[in-house]
């Protein structure tokens, strides 16, 4: 099976210095996936030659003459900028051209724009942002909603883990996968009304719902799925970016205070840089837009181009895996029961 992926070439911090070198790296390793890039022809072009690839002939260059930038407002990238390099990529997802589309732009826009060019599913009330985040078991715990939705109901966060499962057993392959619900403690009785419902209809559904979990269980491993609300899960994330930069900085900054420090340094180098590479957060790049009718993947407004790729890796794994078909699938026999 064929795999097309579109690819907002300009969205992000760094745009198509990024973009097309990591699409170019991305050909050399998957021969059946044909690429568009959207954005500014000429730039792209530019670009492309500045990285020569023996597979130029399964790239196509879509024309875009405009560009979400980070700090546009919702209202503008979507209201106003109907010619941007992101809602042309995911219009192509619209049209069957593309199986999914891959932006580093503004998440505000990205959601909202693929929310009201793709729907949402059937059965599917919100759609909800999900990524992986490190944990100890050196693999990823994925985490929802991120931020797509401030507010939830019971039968929202129930339908976060029912697409949750299925886009983790679709893309990192894991049967019957395992649900947390997260709160301020594992017992019961604890949390609010919602959390508190939700567990209740968690416990009656056919998911592997193990019960509630803690902000500490996200990095032991506990569950491969924690659920949550979008504020709470925002908070999360954000809180956890900012303890692994901090942390980084305090290492580095400690050991260069000396010639003794940089000497021990240098003895602890190998594993230092084995943890660094457990917690690198660019091999979890790549956030998916779970609850559309296209597969919509968001990665890291400043990732590099090592980052970028493992987006597009998502992004193939979801598709040739056909999640979102599966998705809709576990939703229609939802409604029938």
């Amino acid at each position: 099976m064929s795999v097309t992926l579109a690819i907002d070439a300009m969205g992000g911090d760094h745009g198509i210095v990024v973009t097309v070198p990591a699409t170019c790296d991305f050909l050399e390793k998957h021969s059946d996936v044909k690429i568009a890039l959207v954005g500014d022809a000429d730039l792209i072009k530019q670009a492309l030659n500045k990285s020569p690839s023996t597979h130029m002939g399964r790239i196509q260059i879509v024309p875009a003459s405009e560009v979400v930038l980070m700090d546009d407002p919702i209202e503008v990238a979507l209201r106003r900028k109907k010619d941007s390099s992101m809602r042309v990529a995911i219009e192509l997802v619209k049209e069957g051209k593309a199986d999914a589309v891959i932006s580093s732009g503004n998440t505000g826009a990205l959601m909202a724009i693929s929310r009201y060019i793709l729907k949402t599913l059937d059965g599917v009330d919100r759609p909800a942002i999900a990524t992986a985040i490190p944990n100890e078991l050196g693999l990823g715990t994925t985490m929802l909603d991120l931020g797509a939705n401030a507010d939830c109901e019971p039968m929202h966060l129930v339908q976060f883990a029912q697409m949750a499962s299925v886009m983790v057993q679709v893309v990192d392959g894991k049967q019957n996968p395992s649900v947390g619900l997260l709160n301020i403690g594992e017992e019961v009785i604890k949390g609010n009304e919602v959390v508190k419902q939700t567990g209740e209809l968690l416990r009656q559904s056919n998911l592997n719902f193990y019960g509630n979990v803690e902000g500490n269980d996200i990095f032991k491993g506990t569950t491969d799925i924690v659920v949550c609300d979008g504020f709470v899960g925002n908070v999360v994330l954000k809180a956890s970016e900012g303890l692994a930069k901090m942390m980084s900085g305090l290492i580095r900054t400690e050991f260069n205070r000396s010639w003794l420090t940089k000497l021990m340094a240098i003895c602890a180098m190998v594993p230092l840089l084995r943890v660094r590479k457990r917690v690198d957060h660019r091999r979890y790049n790549g956030a998916v837009l779970l609850g559309l009718r296209g597969c919509v993947i968001k990665s890291h407004g400043s990732a590099d181009r090592f980052g970028f790729g493992f987006a597009l890796e998502r992004a193939y794994e979801a598709s040739k895996n056909r999640m979102v078909d599966r998705i809709a699938a576990a939703f229609a026999v939802e409604t029938k029961e």
